[in-house]
Order: structure tokens, then sequence, then C-alpha cells
């Protein structure tokens, strides 16, 4: 998978509440990210694979953000030489949605 196209699997729990599942791109270590949100507020966020205390720290310091400010923060953050990173690849599934 490349670019801004996610395989996105979106399961409503209650009507205010949406558990996401999305592969990420092959340009970084996760495999996917799961997101919980409460209307527009990001509750959980864990990731599959890659570095297990830069995911859980992303996770913690965006829980309670809302979309569209986790996007602004995210955003085009890469990660050494790679045009993408983790937390980008989590605001382009967000931008997605």
């Amino acid at each position: 998978m490349t670019g801004n196209n996610f395989d996105i699997i979106v399961n409503d729990l209650i009507a205010d509440t949406r558990h996401i599942i999305a592969e990420t791109s092959e340009e970084v270590c996760s495999s996917h990210i799961e997101i919980w949100l409460t209307n527009d507020v990001i509750t959980s966020v864990q990731y599959t694979r890659g570095c297990d205390g830069n995911a859980k720290g992303i996770g913690a310091l965006i829980a309670g953000m809302t979309i569209e400010e986790a996007i602004r923060r995210l955003e085009g953050i890469t990660c050494g030489k790679r045009p993408t990173s983790c937390p980008d690849q989590l605001a382009k599934v967000l931008k997605s949605l």
C-alpha cells in the first residue's frame, strides 16, 4: 500500500463511537493503526509493530484530542530519510475518514 490509499475497517460500536483499523504504508515500521473515536475526539490509538515506546507515547499524547488537532500536529512528520512516519500515517488515516 502506498500514498493515501488505506485499507480501513470501521466498526460502529454505538452511535457516537467508532473503532477504526487501518493498514499503514510499507514505508513505516508499523503495519496497522487502531483508532477509537467518540464523535470527533480520539480516545485511544494503538500501533501494531514498530517502536513500542514511541507508539505508546503517540497514543498517550493524542488521547482526548480532536481529529482536526491531531492532523494539524502530526501531518508531515518524517522518520529519518523516509518521507512519512507513524504519526504522519495516523494523520493521513484521520484525514481520509
